[in-house]
């Protein structure tokens, strides 16, 4: 009879130990948990900058106003006809 009860405390003491300590436990089910909320607001935000790049791409593909206006921005780019004018802060 002892030996019964020595052996159900070591059962119940094994699974303490995986309760608050191993895997699946609180504290690891916690830490998976809070992953999971990080994952997910780091992808909401990549579907938020695929909708841009997405709006972006449509808007090159059916205008040429937008095509222009990144022509002029990045490259520095004028139409026959025009001036340009560069400031300096000097």
């Amino acid at each position: 009879m002892k030996w019964l009860w020595i052996a159900a405390l070591v059962l119940l003491a094994g699974l303490q130990y995986r309760l608050w300590v191993g895997e699946g436990s609180f504290a690891h089910v916690a830490q998976l948990k809070q992953q999971i909320a990080q994952q997910q607001q780091e992808n909401e935000q990549l579907l938020e900058r695929n909708r841009v790049l997405t709006a972006e791409v449509l808007e090159l593909k059916q205008g040429l106003e937008t095509i222009e206006e990144r022509a002029r921005h990045e490259l520095g780019m004028v139409r026959e006809g025009e001036t340009l004018f560069q400031l300096s802060n000097e």
